[in-house]
């Protein structure tokens, strides 16, 4: 059996710098019939629990560590045994949420995570945080880009621990570079394809200075 997708969409707050807003983030999960990975865990466990349908959680990745992404996230590992893997640039932004509780491993850049016959590649993209990553599977013709990219542009850069820069680099090197069919699914909204977003680089380029 191929790996699949599936797919929830999930409703809470998110809250940075002293403000915070009411958000619907995607919640993805990748796997076959037998086991998954779950990429971000941000408001409800049981949400997340539905999508999971009994199979064995081999990891929980976190695309980044602004609460709506992680808000869950060990409770989820408690309820499914899998650790949270999240890049080590991001655990300042993981300690103003979970002060008491380490995830349980890391990612980074390169790394390769096998579930259900499928390998995701970790892409490290900082800019919207600095330990922000997407995970890239060539044979589903899919990356996941968490915050980094959206349809219509890069994830937002005005808080704390934030770079526009950065973001416009590490799409431009990391994830333009991709095919163009690529499918973009993101941490909030419609999904999109590489192919749709890289024309747009120059435009973000002069709305962003």
């Amino acid at each position: 059996m191929a790996a699949r997708i599936d797919h929830a969409v999930t409703s809470g707050t998110f809250s940075l710098d002293g403000q915070t807003f009411d958000v619907d983030n995607n919640v993805w999960v990748v796997g076959d019939d037998t086991e998954c990975v779950v990429v971000d865990a941000p408001h409800d466990v049981d949400a997340i629990l539905q999508v999971v349908a009994g199979r064995r959680v081999t990891a929980i990745l976190a695309t980044h560590a602004h609460d709506d992404h992680v808000r869950v996230a060990p409770q989820l590992s408690r309820a499914t045994g899998a650790p949270v893997l999240l890049h080590p640039a991001d655990r300042v932004l993981w300690d103003m949420v979970h002060p008491d509780e380490a995830p349980g491993g890391q990612l980074h850049h390169g790394d390769m995570i096998e579930v259900g016959g499928t390998a995701l590649t970790v892409l490290h993209t900082p800019g919207h945080s600095p330990g922000a990553c997407c995970l890239h599977a060539p044979a589903l013709d899919v990356v996941f880009t968490g915050d980094t990219l959206f349809a219509g542009g890069p994830g937002a850069t005005g808080r704390s621990y934030s770079d526009f820069d950065t973001i416009i680099g590490s799409i431009r090197d990391r994830l333009l570079t991709l095919p163009p069919q690529t499918i973009v699914h993101t941490g909030h909204g419609a999904s999109t394809t590489i192919g749709a977003e890289a024309p747009q680089l120059p435009q973000w380029l002069a709305r962003g200075h």
